[in-house]
């Protein structure tokens, strides 16, 4: 009689935890997706944004596996890379004072007056005389020094102070708001401090966005939800509410899983100890 009434119990038990396996078997994990989202792109795609005229493209759509350590198993991870050219970028260089700088080919020493508010700066000429005598046939390629004074040799005997012989330094002067050519841009003084100077100019520089999966992600000035369906696809949406809500079916789905997990668990649990338990030797 005991062993009836415990397989009738092994047998209610088997049944109820085939039915909650079955139930997690046969249910499909639901996914997020979009009806007629705002984009949806593939790796090369061009776009643009409402109330801008600026170009974007999808450089790049990647999908890797990471690592969860801890034998944690991978984890799918989909990012991607929109990038544009802004035509104006800002540049900047500074050139701190005594620090030397090469306009049109020729090496210049910044100076600046010492003084709280100065208004300009001075490049003075970096005058190479090893090149001039080098380049001067009836002079030797060394100045000599006579009596503390510098000297160039010339014509083998001819001694010519080194300040007749050589140019003056040119010097230019350049204040905020001065433009002028260097390294092929069309530079503007923008400050001169007692520290030094700083140059600015505008020029194209390709910019890039970085977009990660389920992330907010700005693009010409609009804010969008950026989602990966899968490794080729990215979609840029402003349904926020369908997301949170699909999201909420998700959460709940997977605790409904647990749930049935939970129910499988403790039936198989109860049917191994009904069944060890009828089967005990007995006492009497």
């Amino acid at each position: 009689m005991q062993r009836r009434a415990a397989i009738i119990s092994v047998v209610f038990f088997l049944v109820i935890g085939a039915g909650a396996y079955s139930l997690i078997a046969t249910a499909s994990t639901p996914a997020v997706s979009f009806e007629n989202p705002e984009y949806s792109l593939a790796q090369g795609d061009e776009f643009s944004v409402p109330d801008s005229d600026q170009a974007f493209n999808v450089s790049s759509i990647t999908e890797e596996e990471e690592s969860g350590g801890h034998g944690g198993g991978t984890t799918l991870v989909r990012s991607g890379e929109i990038t544009y050219v802004n035509e104006s970028s800002r540049f900047t260089e500074s050139w701190d004072n005594a620090s030397t700088v090469t306009l049109d080919g020729t090496d210049y020493r910044i100076e600046i007056e010492n003084v709280s508010d100065p208004s300009e700066a001075t490049l003075v000429e970096l005058r190479n005389d090893t090149a001039i005598l080098q380049n001067d046939p009836n002079a030797d390629n060394e100045t000599v020094t006579r009596d503390g004074e510098r000297y160039v040799v010339v014509n083998d005997s001819t001694l010519v102070p080194a300040e007749e012989y050589f140019p003056a330094n040119e010097t230019r002067t350049i204040a905020e708001g001065d433009s002028f050519s260097y390294n092929n841009e069309s530079v503007t003084v923008a400050a001169v401090e007692s520290s030094g100077v700083t140059i600015e100019w505008f020029a194209a520089e390709e910019k890039t966005i970085t977009v990660d999966n389920e992330a907010n992600v700005t693009v010409g000035g609009q804010q969008y939800l950026a989602y990966f369906p899968d490794g080729e696809t990215l979609v840029l949406t402003q349904n926020y509410n369908s997301y949170e809500a699909q999201v909420h079916s998700i959460e709940e789905f997977h605790l409904f899983e647990n749930g049935l997990w939970g129910v499988v668990i403790v039936a198989f649990t109860t049917v191994v100890l009904l069944a060890g338990m009828a089967f005990m030797p007995s006492r009497y």
